[in-house]
């Protein structure tokens, strides 16, 4: 059931190719196209959650479907994380509490549900459910931190 990749040199670069391109795209829509980061966020969890729904409903591990939604955790969470900030007014630290604190509740709960954290053996529907929610939180909190 294992459809994650094996975390290599080339697994990091793909992820900084992918967080870059996600706070591009990010910026694109909300202040670029001027849409705004509330409909943003929307265009772009939509997106997340298309692309989970296509990586969960599959056997095996997919390349393409795998880096779509590394793709989506990154362009959501950039967007998520600026609404918090500028439309809600939170600021960075107040929406980074906020995401630590959802983030450690899903790993708890993860933990709690599956008895293992485990990111390299996920042998379960509800794991790799867990594992795509802690994926958007902490690239959500790499943004509010950064």
């Amino acid at each position: 059931m294992n459809k994650l990749p094996a975390i290599t040199l080339s697994f990091w670069i793909m992820r900084i190719c992918a967080t870059t391109l996600g706070e591009t795209a990010g910026d694109l829509l909300s202040m670029t196209l001027n849409v705004g980061y509330a409909i943003s966020s929307i265009i772009l969890l939509s997106f997340f959650f298309a692309t989970v729904a296509v990586q969960l409903s599959t056997k095996k591990f997919h390349p393409i479907i795998y880096w779509a939604v590394i793709l989506s955790t990154s362009t959501a969470g950039t967007t998520m994380s600026d609404y918090m900030d500028r439309t809600l007014g939170l600021g960075y630290a107040t929406g980074s509490l906020i995401l630590v604190s959802l983030l450690a509740a899903t790993l708890l709960i993860w933990k709690l549900a599956e008895k293992s954290l485990s990111v390299t053996n996920i042998t379960s529907l509800r794991g790799e459910a867990f594992y795509w929610t802690a994926i958007l939180f902490s690239n959500t909190l790499g943004t509010a931190l950064g």
